[in-house]
């Protein structure tokens, strides 16, 4: 006797976001990423194809990131204080993007400038050809002082630029609209406050396709599950057709698998924990892996073994077989 399995039919859909341009399309990049279009429930095969797989960044900083482990550090060497070689060494690991971080200084110790700004882009831009998330140090003020003249020099180029907060959308937003390039918004773990996000940028006249949401999110046992949840409820919502939550989503979950304890602490510690860079590795991964099946269609990542190892477990969710 055959069991038939329901199939739930959705109103509405994710809608495609495309990351860089091409020189036929005004930029530099050697390829674009288009994330997006989903019609169902993550990796529900059998209701809708995938469309566009999820893809992962690697973040690299303007700088030498101080605050970072020392894991990360060993796992990179001493490109960390190249910009051009770093982007370069992402890209060979198999990244699909790279998010470049500015924080509140630039490589000497003095505070970060907007020509400091604009020559680590363009530099990262002339070492890949890979799509570009730039991301300012969270201040508002300093993040419009560095991302609007970033924006005015790589024209064209579809950066996706940040984080847009209810604080500082409007001085960002109207930089992507100028120059052609898109945004990113961040909100914390809050449905109606992402909407909220979305419908004031939008009334600025940017477009739904130049905005991809950042909901927030924690690490692995660090309130992840609250994360999971306010994602999937974003993508019902979407699906059920609410135009103002149906944009991909892009997560950090490199940033915040970095910070707990268990990767951060290297000594000291129970034996059962065991081997310190394989427990960091291990942390990021099963955090990114556990947020792609809520419905990230981006992933920000930090060790070059966690990129490895979450394309791998995305290949096994892509290639299930339909029932």
């Amino acid at each position: 006797m055959s069991i038939e399995i329901p199939r739930d039919k959705w109103p509405g859909a994710v809608r495609t976001v495309t990351l860089g341009a091409t020189a036929e399309q005004g930029g530099t990049r050697a390829k674009v990423v288009s994330i997006g279009g989903e019609q169902t429930l993550p990796f529900l095969q059998f209701e809708k194809e995938t469309p566009h797989r999820p893809v992962i960044a690697l973040e690299m900083t303007a700088s030498r990131p101080g605050d970072w482990s020392q894991v990360l550090q060993d796992a990179w060497g001493d490109v960390l204080d190249d910009p051009a070689r770093w982007a370069q060494t992402c890209e060979a690991s198999g990244a699909d993007l790279i998010l470049l971080r500015f924080g509140l200084n630039d490589a000497d110790g003095k505070p970060v400038t907007p020509d400091f700004a604009v020559h680590t882009v363009q530099t990262v831009l002339q070492a890949t050809g890979l799509p570009l998330v730039v991301l300012g140090p969270g201040q508002a003020d300093i993040d419009n002082e560095i991302l609007v003249p970033t924006a005015d020099a790589t024209q064209g180029e579809r950066l996706v630029l940040g984080r847009c907060e209810d604080s500082n959308y409007r001085t960002i937003v109207a930089a992507a609209m100028a120059n052609d390039h898109l945004v990113l918004g961040r909100t914390p773990m809050d449905v109606n406050l992402a909407k909220q996000l979305n419908i004031l940028m939008t009334d600025m006249g940017l477009p739904l396709e130049r905005i991809i949401m950042d909901p927030t999110t924690g690490a692995l046992g660090y309130g992840i599950e609250y994360g999971y949840s306010v994602m999937e409820r974003l993508r019902l919502a979407a699906l059920q057709g609410d135009a103002m939550t149906q944009l991909p989503l892009m997560v950090d979950p490199g940033f915040e698998a970095w910070k707990t304890k268990e990767s951060k602490v290297g000594e000291g510690v129970p034996d059962a924990w065991g081997d310190w860079a394989e427990r960091g590795v291990h942390w990021e991964t099963l955090t990114a892996v556990t947020l792609i099946e809520a419905g990230a269609d981006v992933v920000v990542l930090r060790h070059p073994d966690s990129l490895t190892r979450v394309k791998e477990s995305i290949d096994e969710l892509m290639t299930a077989e339909s029932v």
